[in-house]
Order: C-alpha cells, then sequence, then structure tokens
C-alpha cells in the first residue's frame, strides 16, 4: 500500500495561480493597512484557493517486478580448448541454481558461438543486447557472462555497453603459451610450370622467445618440402603450381615448446593453376574430311598453340615433277620427334599409318613416343582404315601404350554410338547432350565405319556395333592415350542426321589427356557454403570407402557416400568452425577452410580478461577469473552502491514494480470546505464589529 497525495484542480492551472496570486495581493495590503480580521479573511482566501486545487489523498496497490538478469555463455571455438568448456558449464550451472533461489530475479539466458561461415569473431555484447532487447531498462539489474575473453565487438569510444553492471567471469588459465601462423598475402592465380608465392609471419604469443620455426608445406596433400622461418619477421615463400585448376597449399608451423592449440597453425591456400600456352601437334596423315574439325577444335581456344602438319605428298611417290619445283616443306621427323616432342602437351595422330609421310620415321622415334607417354605427355590416336592394315601404326614400338589392338576388320554400316556402363560414370562422356539414358537410346546422328578392335587395357567409355570399341581411353605410367576408332566424328559438326554434341566431346578429351582436374574419373574434394560442407568423390568404382572428415579441433567423423549418378557420389556434413578440414578415404586426400586465411576466432585463442575489464568497469561491474577463487556469490545491491568486491559480484536491486489498484480520496470535501469559509467569514466580520 503507497499513499500520496495529488491535486486535481476545478478550473485550468493558468487561472488558479492567477487567483493565488491575487489572493496572496489582497492578503498583503490588508495586512499593511491593518485592517481588523484581516487574518481571518487570508484563512478564507486559502481555503477557497485549496478546494479549487482540488486536493486528494491517493492510495495504490503495488505489485512488484522481478528484475532481470542476462546470463550469457560462450560456446564459440575458442571455448573448445583445455577443458574451458566444461569449466564453463559447470560455473553456468552453479550460476543458475543461485539465480533460482531468488524470486525477485527473472534470468534471460542466451548463448552464442562462432557464425558458420563468417569471420565476426566472438559477438559477446551482441549476444547481450539482443538477450536484453525487449528488458524494460528500468529493471535491468544487470549481466553475467561466462567467456574466455577473446571477444570482438566490444564497445568503442568508452561507451556504456549496459545501464547495470556487468559481471565477467573468465574460463581458462593465467599466462597461456601459444604459436601462430599468419598468412599475410597470397597468390590467387599462378602460370603452370612457374611458383606462386605465399607471405606469411610466425608468433610467439607468450612463450620463450625462440628464433626460428619450420613450415611444413604441402600441395595437393603432396611434401613440398620444409622451410624454417624467422619468428616475429614476415617471410615469402615460393611454392611451384603443378598443373591448371586449383591448387590447394596447405602450410603448418611445427608446435613450439608451449602451446595451447595447433588450430592456428595451420592455413591453407587455393591457388588456380593457369595454362600459359598449350602446345598440340596434330599430324594428318592425309587430307580427309574429318581433319578440319581437329583443327578448328583446337584453332578456336586462343590458349592452344597448335602446329598442324598434313602429309601431301609421301616421299616414296613418283612423278616428273623436279624436287626445286615443289613448293611442300620436308616432313620435320627429328626436329618433332627428337628435339622438341617434351615441349608439346599433346600430340594428335590423325589417320596416320607407317606409309607415306610416316615411312621415314625410324623406330627409334616411335620408341621415343612412347617413353614420351610413359613419362608424362598425352597421346590421340584418330584412326581411319589405315590402323587396321599392314602400315598400321600399331605395328610399331608405339603398340606398347595404345589400349586397343587392330583386328584387320573394317566395319562399315550405320550405327549410333553409344556410352558405356563405364563412360556413364567417365568425366568426358557423362552428361553428353543426347546420350543414351535410362535406357533410351541416344538421339544423335549415325556414323558409318568402325575399325574393329580388341580391348587390351584401359576403359571403352563409347561403343558402336555389337559393344565394339568406340573410345578407349588408358593410362600408361604418368602419361594418358586415346584412341578413336572411327573418322566419322565430322558428321556430328555437320549437322548430318541432327548431328551431335562433337566439339563438347572433344574438348574434354583433350582436356582429359591434359590433366584438367576437373576431368579426372578419380578425384575427391569439398566445399564449404552456408555451414555446410559439401563432399563429393568421383571415381569409377561401384561403391566408395567411406570418407573421415577431420574437424580443425582435431574431432574426426566418418561420412557415407550417396550415389547422385553414375560416377558421381556426395555427402555434407556441419562445418561451424573456422579453419582447415581434411578429408581422406585411403586413397585420395582433400583439404578445405572455412573463413578467411587468418579467422579472428583463431587468432589469438589465449584467455584474457584486458579487452572485457574496461567495458565491465564502465557499468560499475567487474572481471573475475574462475580458476582464481571458482565462482564468486551473488549480492543484491542498492541503486549506486558498489557491486563487486573480491570474492563477490552484485546485481542492482531496482525495485520495479507494477500498480494493480489506485484509489482516491478528497482531502477538502466540498460540504467541509464550504463550512470552513464561512465560519472563517464569521470570524472576520466580528473581528471588524469589535
Amino acid at each position: 500500500m503507497h499513499y500520496a497525495l495529488d491535486f486535481a484542480p476545478n478550473m485550468p492551472p493558468a487561472l488558479l495561480w492567477a487567483l493565488v496570486a491575487v489572493a496572496i495581493a489582497l492578503t498583503g495590503l490588508s495586512f499593511a493597512l491593518r485592517a481588523p480580521g484581516a487574518w481571518a479573511r487570508a484563512l478564507a482566501l486559502a481555503i477557497v484557493l485549496v478546494a479549487l486545487a482540488h486536493p486528494l489523498i491517493v492510495r495504490e496497490v503495488r505489485e512488484g517486478l522481478p528484475d532481470v538478469v542476462a546470463l550469457i555463455v560462450d560456446r564459440s571455438q575458442s571455448m573448445d580448448v583445455r577443458g574451458r568448456r566444461a569449466q564453463a558449464d559447470a560455473a553456468a550451472e552453479q550460476i543458475r541454481r543461485a539465480l533460482a533461489s531468488d524470486k525477485s530475479l527473472e534470468v534471460r539466458e542466451a548463448s552464442f558461438t562462432t557464425r558458420p561461415g563468417e569471420d565476426t569473431g566472438t559477438q559477446l555484447f551482441s549476444a547481450l543486447q539482443s538477450t536484453l532487447a525487449s528488458a524494460p531498462p528500468e529493471r535491468v539489474a544487470g549481466a553475467i557472462a561466462i567467456t574466455d575473453g577473446e571477444v570482438h565487438d566490444p564497445p568503442l569510444n568508452g561507451k556504456r555497453a549496459l545501464n547495470a553492471p556487468l559481471q565477467a567471469l573468465i574460463a581458462g588459465q593465467h599466462g597461456d603459451r601459444d604459436r601462430k601462423l599468419t598468412i599475410s598475402s597470397a597468390s590467387r592465380f599462378a602460370i603452370v610450370g612457374q611458383n606462386a608465392g605465399v607471405t606469411l609471419q610466425v608468433d610467439d604469443f607468450g612463450a620463450p622467445a625462440e628464433k626460428t620455426a619450420t613450415i611444413i608445406m604441402k600441395v595437393d596433400g603432396v611434401n613440398a618440402g620444409r622451410r624454417t622461418v624467422l619468428i616475429g619477421r614476415s617471410t615469402i615463400i615460393h611454392l611451384r603450381i603443378a598443373h591448371a585448376g586449383e591448387n590447394v597449399i596447405e602450410l603448418e608451423a611445427q608446435p613450439g615448446t608451449a602451446e595451447l592449440t595447433l588450430q592456428n597453425n595451420r592455413a591453407v591456400i587455393p591457388v588456380t593453376g593457369v595454362r600459359d600456352r598449350l602446345r598440340v601437334l596434330l599430324v594428318s596423315g592425309e587430307p580427309h574430311a574429318g581433319e578440319r574439325v581437329w583443327r578448328s577444335l583446337l584453332k578456336a581456344d586462343p590458349s592452344v598453340d597448335l602446329v598442324h602438319f598434313t602429309i601431301l605428298r609421301p616421299p616414296d611417290k613418283q612423278d616428273a615433277t623436279p624436287i626445286t619445283e615443289l613448293s611442300l616443306i620436308a616432313f620435320p621427323t627429328r626436329e618433332l620427334f627428337v628435339e622438341k616432342l617434351e615441349g608439346f602437351d599433346l600430340v594428335i595422330f590423325d589417320r596416320c599409318s607407317t606409309g607415306g609421310g610416316l615411312s621415314l620415321i625410324p623406330l627409334a622415334y616411335f620408341e621415343n613416343i612412347a617413353r614420351y607417354v610413359e613419362s608424362g605427355g598425352a597421346l590421340l590416336i584418330a584412326s581411319g582404315p589405315e590402323f587396321a592394315d599392314q602400315l598400321s601404326i600399331y605395328r610399331t614400338p608405339l603398340a606398347a601404350v595404345l589400349p586397343a589392338q587392330p583386328t584387320g576388320q573394317v566395319i562399315a554400316q550405320p550405327f549410333k554410338p553409344v556410352v558405356t556402363d563405364a563412360g556413364l560414370a567417365h568425366p568426358v562422356t557423362r552428361d553428353l547432350p543426347g546420350a543414351n539414358t535410362n535406357g533410351k537410346p541416344p538421339s544423335w546422328g549415325a556414323w558409318f565405319r568402325l575399325i574393329g578392335t580388341s580391348k587390351v587395357s584401359g576403359e571403352t567409355v563409347m561403343a558402336g556395333p555389337d559393344d565394339r570399341p568406340l573410345l578407349v581411353l588408358d593410362r600408361v605410367g604418368k602419361g594418358r592415350v586415346a584412341e578413336f576408332l572411327s573418322d566419322q566424328e565430322w558428321l556430328w559438326a555437320r549437322r548430318y542426321d541432327g548431328g551431335g554434341p562433337q566439339a563438347e566431346l572433344l574438348r574434354r578429351l583433350a582436356h582429359w589427356l591434359m590433366k584438367e582436374p576437373e576431368l579426372e574419373e578419380e578425384r575427391l574434394s569439398a566445399s564449404i557454403v552456408d555451414g555446410q560442407i559439401a563432399v563429393e568423390r568421383h571415381t569409377m568404382a561401384p561403391q566408395p570407402e567411406p570418407v573421415t572428415l577431420t574437424y580443425p579441433s582435431g574431432r574426426k567423423a566418418s561420412l557415407t557416400l550417396n550415389k547422385i549418378e553414375p560416377g558421381l557420389w556426395r555427402a555434407t556434413a556441419n562445418a561451424t568452425d573456422l579453419g582447415l578440414y581434411r578429408l581422406t578415404d585411403g586413397k585420395l586426400n582433400a583439404v578445405t577452410a572455412a573463413g578467411p586465411l587468418n579467422p579472428k576466432e583463431v587468432a589469438d585463442m589465449r584467455a584474457t580478461d584486458a579487452i572485457l575489464k574496461a567495458p565491465a568497469e564502465a557499468t560499475g561491474g567487474s572481471v573475475h577469473w574462475l580458476a582464481d577463487s571458482g565462482v564468486p556469490d551473488i549480492r543484491r545491491v542498492d541503486p549506486g552502491a558498489v557491486a563487486s568486491g573480491d570474492r563477490w559480484i552484485g546485481l542492482r536491486r531496482n525495485g520495479a514494480y507494477r500498480v494493480t489498484s489506485v484509489e482516491q480520496t478528497p482531502l477538502l470535501p466540498p460540504w467541509l470546505a464550504f463550512v470552513l469559509v464561512i465560519s472563517t467569514l464569521l470570524l472576520a466580520w466580528r473581528a471588524e464589529a469589535r
């Protein structure tokens, strides 16, 4: 119950104050003239004015409201270090029990974590503001934050984060030591065969000063050596980019004498390899309708340097034309197949035989071509009828690297090329427009000639009549070989019978031969989007092995892959931590990273009170280490009083309430005012009558 005095004037306040002024003036004049009964008349005027002011006795019935306290628990990535999360959980449980016993408090609890895929760091104050956004400021008793102190959104310019005490409890230990690898800059693109530069620095925080650190380097999971760098100084290292497409560079600083975590010792940098120029040697054994198909395809790519020879006049041809009058040049066999062979990325023999222009090539040159393939080169044989006769290039040392052996047959009948079961899974022929899928025949045009062969090795990805090989792919040593066992692909380019995906097929074939990463049939890759890590496994196997995923914290999970289409398997997992994720199926390895090169969350993972001390003290709060004396006692304090001590923290007692009912009683009822006025006037009249 609460009592108060209030006024409800019966006239406008301005008029009432004017009457008060007039009454004061008249009373003053009466006393100045010493008029009889002046005091009685003054009392009468006062009673009239009080009556006009209408005083009320207000009685309120109030219901007390609980004060609001926020309990904020940090569950960011840095809290997983050395038992901090368990320490924080135990402290939070103890505080919950203490707050629950005080019925005058309303507890609003919230926890926050690192936002997946974002480099926002630990957003403690954002979580605090969100938790108390709907609480009236006059009811906020304070906030208790349990964190390791690594906060990345403190108030700036001395601004108060809260109009009530902020009490911070630090989880962790004093004097943590840690080593950190920082990537200052890195090349995003590099020419294949050249070096990519990475600028890095290794720092030791709180540890005894070591002079050097060892950096372990890997490219695409393959060891690329070690480098010793000076601690605390920026260093540039160079790594060779071996192939086109994404090259994943991993850098890891070996642990120092004292380490808090190894999460910030690693970094991954994707560098896109770009081929400067692709050198292709195309040798056409004779002019034919399909010759222009290969030339047009290769000339259309501005990144290809094409060297094309067409043998128009075999050296054994006898006619009366004098040699001096011939405009043709001699075929430079030694220059091409000995001196400059290693400089070509791809060699194509288009309808070539050991007769004609190749008749003068020594067998040792064919052996040289075979060694070129085994050492990492690429060879494509585009066959015509010449591949089936006695002058076939298969009857040379080149046969050691060719996957299909001619039988001597030439099948001349209409047929539509079909993609084999292996071809449906192979990236060269998978998803070709118009291919035979789901039991439907191909919708592209027909061809009319196929060279009969028996497959010796490799994968048959396209077939002709009676499942005879049409396109065979094989890996030989470090290199690759493809055999196209027909010279009819030009029919698709001319759109005969509806045509077909000739350009796409030949483009994929050439890129597979030149080892473009996106066309590898055995490939493991991963990417992180919206907090999810998507794993893709390309394989020709009927069932891939499970993939082991290693999180930045070292935790491991096994992922079972699901078949999406032939040759492609996928799996997903949550990626809530910033840092490096490693994947392996026992044969292939992949890495990917969440966040930037130097995420805030792992920049410095030592527990500290330096960041929160000033913001907490600005609100009248304090910072306490849980490792020193455990969870401090909680007390209620009055507004303006000290809100912390050595082993206790305070929450403000606001005394907020809600009025449930109000009663108003006139202090001077009209009848009483009338009686008092008449009485005072009678007293004034009597005084004047004397």
